[in-house]
């Protein structure tokens, strides 16, 4: 499936966050139950789903359901996708970058 630029401008969006950034980090080492982050976070839990919402959007993290609880995982082809999409516009700067010399 082809990825819009309103898909792509979720991935990045993600990525622009310090809190964003440190949950990723955090579920690096695996499946983490929200009141697991919200235990190494500074922020409350209205929040961590604003947060988490957006991280899911993107299609970066996985989240499931288990009695009252989220848990959230990073998601392989969410990562697989961004990988693919950062190397897309790397590789249109250095086209642009060596063409233009």
């Amino acid at each position: 499936m082809s990825q819009t630029k309103t898909d792509n401008a979720k991935i990045f969006k993600a990525f622009c966050d310090e809190n964003r950034l440190t949950i990723l980090e955090l579920l690096s080492t695996g499946e983490k139950c929200a009141c697991v982050l919200l235990e190494k976070l500074t922020v409350g839990q209205p929040t961590l789903s604003h947060h988490m919402k957006i991280l899911v959007e993107s299609g970066l993290v996985n989240a499931r359901r288990e009695g009252k609880w989220m848990y959230y995982s990073i998601s392989s082809d969410g990562c697989m996708t961004a990988a693919a999409l950062f190397k897309k516009f790397t590789n249109i700067l250095e086209t642009k970058t060596v063409g233009c010399c």
